[in-house]
């Protein structure tokens, strides 16, 4: 099955008053990808000291979830940050991190935009 061909960045042109609101973040989507150049042996030895520290994080309250991609050799956590930089300053200090074997791919997230119309929220402006 093929992925859809979705732009990575678009506001849907029919309902411009979305584009009017703003949400916090509250939470950073974190896609990390294994550095597949280097060898599987390097990256095993390191694993157990990664899945401690990754453990560390859980437990301190900064990764709220975790889950393995489906569809490549991967991780996505769901971050208890307020920014990117939070985040990744936390992700780096891992041990994959500081032997260059896995990069992160960071997204702000927050709440739903149309939950907003839906509560009455007047659209700024």
């Amino acid at each position: 099955m093929s992925e859809p061909n979705i732009p990575s960045k678009f506001e849907v042109p029919v309902f411009p008053p979305f584009a009017a609101f703003s949400v916090p973040t509250t939470k950073i989507l974190a896609i990390g990808s294994l550095n597949t150049s280097k060898p599987a042996e390097e990256i095993a030895k390191v694993l157990p000291y990664e899945v401690r520290q990754t453990v560390a994080l859980h437990l301190e309250g900064k990764i709220d979830q975790w889950w393995s991609l489906a569809s490549r050799l991967g991780v996505v956590f769901v971050m208890n940050c307020k920014t990117v930089e939070e985040a990744h300053d936390l992700l780096e200090k891992l041990p994959l991190g500081i032997a260059g074997m896995m990069t992160f791919e960071l997204h702000p997230i927050g709440p739903l935009k149309p939950l907003m119309l839906l509560a009455g929220t007047p659209v700024p402006g």
